[in-house]
């Protein structure tokens, strides 16, 4: 609140507030807070899931998100033909879409659920990933004129910053007790499917508004 009354009253503030009445910079900078909330949320979920309830070591747990974090390249290549076909904002959604998709499945887990189950989600979450990063960053700095897109640049890492501190925050008070340890990352995943879901109808509908 300090923030704001003194960067509305700054007559070179740090933050022009007046870039949040830009509809598609303001839908950009949410839809990053909600995505970093649902995926950083999850890796640490999912990093005490494997070590905590399938025993696995911190290696070997590192080692199980690689497929994961592996897929987020190619569709980051990807990404960049598909927005150009479709456009930014559709391309931002299915990426979301996907990754809710993966979430949803992955509400079957279980205490000694093998690794191999939940390998195809979580691939599907970061080709999901992997696929609305490029166009939300593309689409957010476009927003703006090219003297601020420095600023819009920070703003969208701030924002995805304090997503990804309150996604692990918010979960981890989900399974902070052992014993309700997998009815706690039910609920996580259940919160990511529907943060990621609003991601994609606020980028689907809020773009098509401004036409």
């Amino acid at each position: 609140m300090l923030l704001v009354v003194r960067e509305l009253r700054a007559p070179q503030p740090m933050l022009p507030l007046s870039l949040f009445t830009h509809r598609l910079f303001a839908l950009t900078s949410l839809i990053g807070l909600l995505v970093n909330i649902a995926f950083y949320g999850l890796i640490f979920v999912f990093s005490l899931y494997f070590q905590r309830v399938n025993g696995l070591s911190p290696f070997k747990t590192g080692l199980a998100f690689v497929p994961m974090m592996g897929a987020v390249l190619p569709a980051n290549l990807a990404a960049s033909r598909l927005a150009e076909r479709i456009g930014a904002p559709a391309t931002i959604a299915i990426g979301a879409a996907l990754s809710a998709f993966g979430c949803l499945m992955l509400l079957g887990i279980e205490p000694g659920t093998v690794y191999w189950k939940t390998l195809p989600q979580l691939v599907i979450m970061g080709v999901g990933l992997g696929l609305l990063v490029p166009p939300l960053t593309s689409a957010l700095l476009g927003s703006v004129e090219k003297t601020r897109s420095g600023i819009a640049a920070g703003v969208l890492n701030a924002t995805r910053q304090t997503g990804s501190v309150l996604g692990v925050a918010l979960f981890g008070s989900l399974v902070g007790q052992a014993e309700a340890f997998v009815t706690g990352t039910h609920e996580a995943l259940i919160i990511s499917t529907g943060l990621l879901l609003v991601a994609a109808i606020l980028i689907w509908f809020g773009t098509r508004t401004t036409r």
